[in-house]
């Protein structure tokens, strides 16, 4: 019967490739405390250190057939650890990268939406102030404002003057300013 706390490490890789597990456990017991420890003082998490060492010996194991070792095993398994560490590191600043840049978008996306609600409820606002302005005024503010003729063409079209649709379209403007200046203030300026 072998002994395999005995063996050297060269011999029990042998016997790991064979699919010896007893070989496995005693590279696993003789390996696993230094290996987390060196990946514990890199990480300084005692789960994600747990998590390293367990993925390693479980691939280890899942490729033992493959399994050659041409150097020593302990700088084979250091090497796999730090490797390891680098490639979980690398994810974790992409995952942070991407939940930065997740929440910026988010926080942009929010801005945005904020500034088109503010927008329809101002755009409703000087719908319901051009609606109550008197017919005539309301008629002419927007035959120049929304049809975007000009003050000779509307005076030909209602057989007004131009003085008189100037002077329509500037008391629709001057009434206008009045009701929404303080509703602009609020809605733009003022943050919920």
């Amino acid at each position: 019967m072998i002994t395999y706390t005995g063996l050297n490490d060269g011999e029990l890789a042998i016997l790991l490739q064979q699919g010896d597990r007893a070989a496995f456990t005693e590279i696993y017991s003789r390996y696993k405390y230094l290996l987390y420890l060196h990946a514990y003082k890199r990480l300084r998490n005692a789960d994600e250190a747990e998590d390293i060492i367990h993925d390693l010996f479980a691939v280890l194991w899942n490729n033992r057939d493959s399994f050659v070792l041409k150097t020593h095993l302990s700088g084979y398994l250091y090497t796999a650890v730090r490797n390891r560490i680098f490639k979980f590191m690398a994810h974790k600043d992409i995952e942070s990268s991407y939940i930065s840049s997740f929440f910026e978008t988010a926080k942009n996306t929010v801005n945005i939406t904020d500034h088109l609600v503010r927008e329809n409820q101002m755009a409703i606002l000087i719908e319901k102030e051009i609606a109550a302005l008197p017919l005539k005024m309301r008629e002419i503010f927007e035959m120049s404002r929304k049809q975007h003729l000009s003050h000779k063409e509307i005076a030909d079209q209602l057989q007004l003057s131009e003085q008189t649709v100037s002077k329509q379209v500037s008391n629709a403007l001057r009434i206008l300013k009045a009701k929404l200046w303080f509703l602009t203030f609020l809605a733009f300026f003022i943050k919920p």
